[in-house]
């Protein structure tokens, strides 16, 4: 018996052949739904791979009932891109861990390696922040101290966007929070991956699709300023 993190990738058919024989073989399968918004819809990623699966939302993978079964059957959590990107999948394997439950981790592409198809050199990224949804009496800066910290040491932030946020609205709150130089808005990375490098308020929010996120350049080498120029 064996609990599975299995990484779906950035398509219907970015998942590991090893990924999909595994889902031939177990006796449950949970597509995790709350850590980003789908380029395609559940049907669609059962069809291409001949499953069907149930939904595991924040408080089901939160309370690591998940392991429990694990005990007893064979069973798969598929995340979108690579299974380890969330902090809450980690909990998961070192809950693994500790209840001495199998656990195999399938790694696939995700939007950490995807972004350095805009050109920006994966390696001279700093730390990751993330916009969240601003509410009333609830409108969190802290991400700009990221932004600041990286830019201190010349690095790139990649900014993930929270579920839900359309760009219109995410680029308010950016523009609220001060942001102001230049940005590289990476609209639904590795599957029709499109760059776009201006300021924010230049951007045709009619072409960001989600999900999409935001980098914010640090430094630039030679080759970046290249790569920028060519982007629309």
């Amino acid at each position: 018996m064996a609990l599975y993190l299995i990484g779906l990738g950035l398509t219907t058919r970015g998942i590991s052949l090893h990924g999909k024989k595994i889902l031939k073989n177990v006796d449950k399968i949970y597509l995790e739904s709350y850590t980003v918004e789908f380029p395609y819809t559940k049907k669609e990623l059962e069809k291409e791979l001949k499953i069907k699966t149930l939904e595991a939302d924040r408080a089901f993978v939160e309370s690591e009932s998940i392991v429990e079964e694990a005990k007893e059957e064979d069973v798969v959590l598929l995340v979108y891109g690579s299974p380890l990107m969330a902090t809450t999948h980690i909990s998961l394997l070192n809950a693994c861990r500790v209840e001495r439950v199998k656990c195999s981790v399938l790694h696939a592409g995700s939007v950490f390696d995807a972004v350095a198809e805009c050109g920006l050199s994966f390696y001279r990224f700093g730390k990751t922040a993330s916009l969240p949804s601003w509410k009333e009496n609830y409108e969190p800066k802290s991400f700009m101290d990221i932004v600041s910290d990286n830019k201190k040491i010349g690095a790139h932030t990649l900014l993930l966007i929270d579920i839900g946020l359309d760009f219109d609205r995410a680029r308010e709150q950016l523009i609220e929070s001060g942001l102001k130089e230049k940005v590289v808005v990476c609209s639904r990375l590795g599957v029709r991956s499109k760059f776009y490098y201006s300021s924010l308020e230049d951007v045709d929010s009619d072409r960001v699709k989600t999900p999409f996120c935001v980098v914010i350049p640090g430094k630039l080498e030679e080759y970046e300023v290249e790569a920028l120029s060519t982007l629309g």
